[in-house]
């Protein structure tokens, strides 16, 4: 068994931080959707930014926001404004089809790069 890469938002923008709020990562649906991220599922967030790396788990935000905010403690790691990739794992024994996509400073849907991801599987 082993651990795959099955989800991805590459270049997400921080559109907020928020010390006071009890933990994890809150991203719009509409982009847990495209990549099937579920809500309550641990991901690894990393920074372009600074390279801090931590792991939280996903609650979603309003549909259509864009929103894509640290909560708690990863507040203090991770800055509103900061360039992150979020990423979510699957234990298996085949390859797995990651799910991509590449957004913008808005965090709109810029392109998917599922098919390049996917050319060696």
């Amino acid at each position: 068994m082993r651990q795959l890469m099955r989800s991805k938002l590459h270049n997400a923008r921080v559109t907020d931080a928020n010390v006071a709020y009890v933990g994890s990562i809150e991203i719009d649906e509409d982009l847990l959707d495209a990549v099937g991220l579920w809500v309550g599922e641990k991901v690894l967030v990393v920074s372009n930014t600074t390279g801090a790396r931590l792991e939280t788990y996903t609650i979603a935000g309003k549909r259509g926001s864009r929103i894509i905010s640290m909560n708690g403690a990863a507040a203090h790691r991770i800055k509103a404004g900061e360039q992150i990739i979020v990423m979510g794992f699957e234990v298996s024994d085949r390859p797995v089809r990651p799910r991509i996509v590449l957004l913008d400073d808005e965090n709109n849907i810029v392109r998917r790069l599922d098919a390049e991801a996917n050319d060696g599987i």
